[in-house]
């Protein structure tokens, strides 16, 4: 158990004991215990601001392994922070990506509530869908060849922290902020696919709110997984996992209405909020 030293007199108000001690499963606790009780918790760089993202990741999956106890099976990944829009909206300057669970995936046309997340944001994606097995580190063919379908898709971001304002830490240890994902209809992807000439726009209730490019995600949205099968060389990747590449806009905020996105190829995906 790793043990952290004790919080700075400044945050020391978070309920926990100032100059005392916690661990990594004590912060992996305290942001679970957010899940069940809907009240946000500290910021976890404004306490420890030695801790770095190796041990955020291991946050992350602790927290991912209780949901798999629990009944909620790995469905796949996102990786965030991959678009120029999003690091300068977030002040991160690096990709992290976080686990999708599979009570948190649903398809195109589902309905979703505002009032079931605290501080909800909504993004549009290009996802992929493995179709054979991919572990890291992979070279880009490889992670070319491993993908055999790909789709639009909305990710629901959302904060345990009860602000956006955060660090690279603070988003790898809450799980990079997923909160939901919802697919569109899905296309194969052969060796000529190509994702970056996807030209995208997003709409709601029928005002267009947000536009971009397979070519603002890294350059090429499959280097976005490439770098995952690197960051994270554990991880082995299974057929039908989905994988969210990142957004090509900066996220918005998720308020009532009905989203509608669609891009050059791909068929539309579909939300109704209430």
């Amino acid at each position: 158990m790793t043990i952290l030293p004790k919080p700075s007199a400044a945050t020391g108000a978070n309920g926990r004991a100032e100059g005392g001690t916690a661990s990594l499963d004590d912060l992996a606790a305290e942001l679970r215990a957010v899940r069940r009780t809907g009240l946000p918790c500290p910021t976890v760089s404004s306490r420890f601001p030695e801790l770095d993202v190796d041990a955020a990741y291991r946050i992350q999956t602790t927290n991912a392994e209780h949901r798999a106890r629990a009944g909620a099976r790995t469905a796949g990944y996102k990786i965030g922070l991959t678009s120029r829009a999003m690091q300068q909206q977030m002040g991160i300057h690096e990709p992290d990506s976080g686990v999708i669970h599979s009570d948190t995936l649903v398809q195109s046309g589902s309905q979703l509530r505002t009032d079931a997340y605290r501080a909800p944001r909504i993004e549009t994606e290009i996802a992929f869908v493995l179709g054979q097995d991919l572990a890291g580190p992979a070279d880009l063919s490889t992670v070319r060849a491993a993908i055999s379908e790909y789709c639009l898709a909305y990710e629901i971001l959302d904060t345990s922290y009860g602000t956006w304002d955060i660090t690279l830490v603070d988003s790898v240890a809450d799980n990079a902020a997923c909160a939901g994902v919802i697919t569109g209809p899905r296309l194969p992807f052969g060796p000529d696919t190509d994702p970056r000439t996807e030209q995208i726009t997003v709409h709601a209730d029928g005002k267009r709110v947000a536009a971009g490019s397979g070519h603002d995600i890294l350059g090429d949205p499959v280097l976005a997984l490439h770098w995952l099968t690197r960051r994270r060389p554990h991880l082995r990747l299974r057929p039908g996992d989905i994988v969210l590449a990142g957004s090509v806009h900066a996220s918005l905020p998720l308020t009532a209405g009905r989203y509608h996105a669609r891009s050059s190829h791909l068929p539309a995906v579909h939300l109704h909020v209430i």
